[in-house]
């Protein structure tokens, strides 16, 4: 064989080697691309059945602790405790440059007119002249409503000489707010609250035992069917009423039946009603019946179709901008995604739903509007969640009457310095009596039976004819 010819025989077998070679990162490469592969599916495989079994065992967790033979209540006929040891001080609070600006200004000479108002008021309290001295105790108190003097005196004014035990004790804890180490609210305070937290335990177990009663009138029941399209009407009614809302009870109901528009009544006012009327029937066909956790999806759904007629650019968003609410200022828009996720948890978890339904959902109300994150519809949004908790809870939707906004800001705004009790209270007592309306309505099944009109729910002097266990009634002026 010639010399060219042996150097070709022996490059051959090189060359077919380095080609092999050559071919080995491409099978490298196909395998590492199919590994990953593997990898990414088995991870989202693993992810889908870790959240499906958690969304199983969440389903009996996300429960009340109570009657398991409760009934979830339907705002429509079907043909169309507050012990607040851990909740207390809320977790949501303002940064110290934001408390720092909506603090009111107390001069010298308004606290020193405060302190001689409330040397006279002592003096008239003295003497006996108890109408002069409530007055001098709340201009007191109106002059300087954080000096924990002030605070403290008009408390021990209202537990002795008011017999208002509950009252006195949020006097006591809003001077203990300021001045940790009072002496004086201290005392009162350890006396005083035993007695508030049995006093709100039997409240709570008078408002459970008439849901109850309420629970055992039949669906099919001609009265129930009546006062349920009655409330449904009222509830949309006050709600958008506490808003500032002119419509009468006569034209909304108008509205939400016919769809007609009222003459005089801006689009905005029409828009509000309908907006509420689409939010409270999207709740009674999709969450109310839901077993499971309530997420940020669903407060977004809400508030979608409470804002979806006004403003439908807004509706369903969270704010981009800074609002200002009153003395209170809400967080900015870039914490509101952090702050409704940490909300999210809050109202899922096992302590939460653990607590009585009035208090759970009172707080559920209470921290929603704190966040404030919607530019409009935050008061609807939250007041929406709150029923729809009561109602998986066998509640009617609570009904805040427009004509005590006052008050229902007042207990939000004390919320806000740390001790938001009196707000649950006040949802508590708006429960209580919204039951009496039902009772009342179905009064064969009440043996308390509220005189009560709609406009004089919480009324100062209320009338209320008690019947005692042999069957006599007499009234009782509150």
């Amino acid at each position: 064989m010639s010399p060219p010819c042996l150097s070709q025989c022996c490059q051959t077998p090189s060359a077919s080697i380095n080609e092999e070679i050559k071919k080995y990162p491409v099978k490298n490469m196909e395998l590492n691309r199919v590994s990953l592969f593997l990898i990414f599916i088995s991870g989202m495989s693993f992810a889908v059945i870790g959240t499906l079994l958690s969304n199983y065992f969440q389903q009996f967790s996300l429960s009340y602790v109570g009657d398991d033979n409760r009934r979830i209540f339907a705002p429509l006929p079907s043909e169309n405790f507050l012990n607040l040891h851990d909740e207390g001080t809320l977790s949501l609070s303002l940064r110290n440059s934001e408390i720092s600006k909506i603090k009111p200004v107390t001069d010298a000479a308004s606290v020193s007119e405060a302190i001689s108002s409330l040397h006279l008021a002592l003096e008239m309290k003295l003497s006996g002249k108890q109408s002069k001295a409530v007055k001098l105790f709340q201009h007191a108190v109106a002059l300087a409503p954080k000096h924990p003097d002030v605070l403290n005196h008009y408390g021990e004014f209202l537990e002795h000489t008011q017999k208002d035990v509950i009252k006195a004790d949020e006097f006591y804890v809003r001077a203990l707010t300021y001045q940790p180490n009072h002496e004086g609210a201290l005392a009162n305070r350890q006396r005083t609250a035993r007695v508030v937290d049995e006093l709100d335990q039997r409240m709570l177990r008078r408002i459970d035992e008439k849901r109850d009663a309420l629970s055992a009138i039949p669906d099919s029941n001609a009265a129930l069917r009546r006062a349920k399209k009655e409330a449904y009407f009222q509830h949309i009614y006050h709600t958008v009423g506490i808003e500032g809302n002119t419509m009468n009870l006569a034209q909304t109901r108008a509205i939400v039946e016919t769809r007609t528009a009222v003459a005089g009544k801006s689009i905005d006012e029409h828009n509000e009603i309908l907006g509420l009327d689409a939010a409270m029937k999207y709740i009674n066909a999709t969450l109310v019946n839901r077993v499971g956790s309530i997420s940020i999806k669903d407060i977004l759904e809400i508030h979608k179709r409470v804002l979806g007629h006004v403003d439908p650019v807004e509706s369903g968003q969270f704010r981009r901008t800074q609002v200002y609410v009153g003395g209170h200022v809400p967080p900015g828009p870039g914490d509101i995604h952090m702050l409704m996720e940490q909300f999210s948890l809050w109202l899922n978890s096992e302590q939460a739903v653990r607590m009585h339904p009035v208090r759970y959902a009172a707080l559920a109300h209470y921290k929603l509007v704190h966040i404030h994150p919607f530019s409009d519809g935050n008061g609807r949004t939250s007041r929406l969640l709150m029923n729809m908790i009561l109602m998986q809870a066998g509640y009617p939707p609570v009904i805040v009457h427009k004509q005590h906004r006052h008050k229902y800001y007042e207990y939000l705004q004390l919320a806000n310095t740390g001790d938001v009790r009196p707000f649950v209270r006040f949802i508590g007592e708006c429960t209580e009596q919204t039951l009496d309306l039902f009772l009342w309505a179905t009064s064969e099944f009440s043996r308390q039976v509220p005189a009560l009109g709609q406009d004089s729910l919480l009324s100062e002097n209320q009338n209320t004819i008690l019947l005692s266990d042999d069957g006599s009634g007499d009234y009782e002026n509150d």
